[in-house]
């Protein structure tokens, strides 16, 4: 796998592959961070490590671990071991959700009891998982076989994490009337509206929740505040407009829903370290 990723990576740079869902990755250095929205998906390391944060939740994962992340959530990436010599690759597989939801209804999965789990988790891949991303990647030599084989592999790429330790959290955002169903309708909404004023009461009346009923199963999910998730969705976007659509700092704050310039820097200071202005004058 390291040598395939390699081929078909340049020097430091995440990339598309002609299969549609599947990203490649190259690092050779340990000293960024990267603050991103994360979509559904599935993650492995070929080589090296990496870490990645989820509010104030830390998980690592190095060589033939695999993360899965369940909804879109804000988070900090980070390679945690790479040289030049030994760069970071890894690749990352899109978890589309109604691939998800077909697939557990041809399978028959029945749900456990209802209980919360984490968006994210890591664990270490077993050789069957291993083995069906292996030949995922050696399609990328045979790109007339992608159109037939890439969906039956990726297919059983989703079969193995839906019938491994990370199972019942996706099943319990495939089936429609369970908690953490209602929290990625949540999510889906405040990605839609991050810039919108926050009212928990409206939120949860949206989603079928009781305020305190949402705020309990979105902490539990996502191991933060629907407040906090907001905030985080804001900040990142004012950094991408910084950074690049070169929105000066008093804009990018109003852009994303902040009406008071010193609350803006404040938590932006707070997030990244550095006050907006400074942090884009290091970044660019």
């Amino acid at each position: 796998m390291a040598s395939i990723i390699a081929r078909f990576t340049g020097e430091d740079e995440e990339c598309a592959t002609a299969i549609d869902t599947l990203f490649f990755s190259r690092r050779s250095s340990t000293d960024k961070s990267v603050y991103t929205a994360q979509w559904p998906c599935f993650a492995l390391v070929v080589q090296g490590a990496k870490s990645l944060a989820l509010g104030s939740e830390l998980h690592t994962y190095g060589v033939g671990d695999y993360l899965v992340v369940s909804l879109d959530l804000p988070v900090v990436s980070r390679v945690t071991e790479a040289s030049p010599q030994v760069p970071n690759l890894g690749l990352g597989l899109r978890i589309e959700p109604e691939r998800l939801k077909d697939l557990f209804g041809r399978i028959g999965m029945a749900p456990a009891a209802p209980h919360e789990m984490r968006a994210v988790g890591v664990n270490k891949a077993p050789p069957d998982l291993l083995d069906a991303v292996v030949r995922l990647l050696r399609l990328l030599d045979r790109p007339r076989d992608i159109p037939a084989m890439a969906p039956l592999i990726e297919q059983e790429i989703l079969y193995r994490v839906a019938t491994g330790p990370f199972g019942p959290a996706l099943l319990q955002i495939a089936m429609l009337e369970t908690p953490t169903n209602r929290i990625a309708q949540a999510i889906a909404w405040l990605r839609l509206n991050f810039a919108r004023p926050l009212r928990i009461e409206e939120l949860a009346q949206l989603v079928g929740m009781s305020p305190s009923s949402l705020h309990h199963h979105f902490k539990a999910v996502t191991a933060m505040t629907p407040m906090q998730y907001q905030k985080q969705l804001r900040l990142y976007e004012a950094r991408r407009l910084m950074l690049t659509e070169r929105l000066d700092v008093g804009s990018a704050g109003y852009s994303v829903g902040y009406q008071s310039p010193s609350q803006f820097s404040r938590e932006y200071s707070r997030l990244y370290g550095r006050p907006p202005l400074r942090d884009v004058m290091v970044s660019r």
